[in-house]
């Protein structure tokens, strides 16, 4: 089977069965999705959509998180993983928000990655659900889901499975496809043992068939 051959396959069995795609953070606002995603890394959606809803209450705006403390945020996000780490990037985020973007959140990558707190990862998030634009984030799920797969060969980093997925993924088809490989990963291809009997792209699995 030719790589084009088993995205085809793959990209075909996950459009007819996993029509609806989307992130599973809770958000009103880009502001409010920035804040969400900066909290999940290496913390469960789960776990940042059950201290959210007081956040987005408490700081509705980045002018009023900008005038806030990391004091102040961290009593919000005790909960959560290296809360003092991400207190710090939320407040030093709204004022950047505040001080380069007129209080707007940004459509481009670069500046995306110039806030405090956010990768590539996270600019590729914010890109793609939040403003709708082709993008490919790379989390723990797509990175490892991609390689065992066979979408990428061996990727030995984020940027080179990014790359190789946005070269044969159509970009009409990015969004879902990047939601796609992290709920398979976080729900049926698990990275210790994976649910392989379960698995409907099984048939076009490089790791399942030479098993």
């Amino acid at each position: 089977m030719t790589k084009k051959e088993r995205y085809q396959k793959v990209l075909g069995w996950f459009s007819e069965n996993m029509s609806l795609a989307e992130t599973e953070l809770h958000f009103d606002t880009p502001f409010h999705l920035l804040i969400a995603v900066i909290l999940s890394a290496q913390c469960t959606d789960k776990r940042v959509n059950m201290v959210t809803p007081a956040l987005f209450k408490a700081f509705p705006s980045p002018e009023v998180m900008a005038a806030s403390s990391q004091e102040e945020v961290y009593t919000y996000i005790k909960s959560i993983s290296y809360p003092n780490n991400k207190a710090k990037n939320l407040v030093g985020m709204a004022r950047k928000l505040i001080n380069d973007f007129g209080g707007v959140v940004p459509q481009t990558l670069e500046e995306l990655e110039s806030i405090p707190g956010v990768g590539r990862k996270t600019a590729n998030v914010m890109l793609i659900v939040a403003f709708n634009k082709p993008a490919m984030p790379v989390d723990t799920h797509v990175f490892r889901v991609s390689n065992r797969i066979g979408l990428t060969n061996n990727s030995k980093t984020p940027k080179e499975t990014e790359r190789e997925l946005l070269k044969y993924i159509p970009s009409d088809l990015l969004s879902k496809a990047h939601h796609w490989l992290i709920l398979h990963g976080r729900y049926v291809c698990l990275a210790r043992k994976p649910k392989c009997l379960e698995c409907g792209i099984a048939p076009w699995c490089k790791y399942f068939t030479q098993k």
